[in-house]
């Protein structure tokens, strides 16, 4: 299995960005297909981006494409999210997760099978 540590979180203002990373540990993380989830306050956790083990196709939610960016370096086991013009409604917790490079990238939370513990974004008015 792998092990999954999410870092770079915090308070930044309104139109801010931040960097957020996944560092891996245990099984090679280059065999897996990555994505990134975020859980708003009061809300389902829903689906940010999603990076194949190769790095060379991606998916994005639609309502974010533009403003973040998912990325990885299979040499340093660490995956990305950089978040640029923040908005207070990114507001939330954000956990990266790892789904088998066997299968295709994903959308869907269910479909990931090792997930972080999150990192909370806070962003001001």
């Amino acid at each position: 299995q792998v092990q999954l540590v999410e870092s770079g979180g915090g308070l930044v203002h309104t139109g801010g960005s931040l960097r957020l990373s996944c560092t891996a540990s245990g099984r090679t993380f280059s065999s897996y297909n990555m994505g990134w989830f975020r859980q708003l306050l009061g809300q389902e956790r829903e689906f940010v981006a999603a990076l194949s083990r190769s790095g060379l196709s991606t998916s994005y939610a639609d309502s974010l494409k533009g403003r973040f960016t998912i990325s990885r370096e299979n040499a340093k086991n660490t995956l990305y999210l950089q978040m640029s013009s923040l908005k207070p409604e990114d507001t939330g917790v954000y956990y990266c997760a790892a789904r088998p490079g066997y299968w295709s990238i994903s959308t869907g939370a269910t479909e990931y099978e090792y997930w972080g513990q999150g990192t909370q974004v806070t962003v001001s008015s």
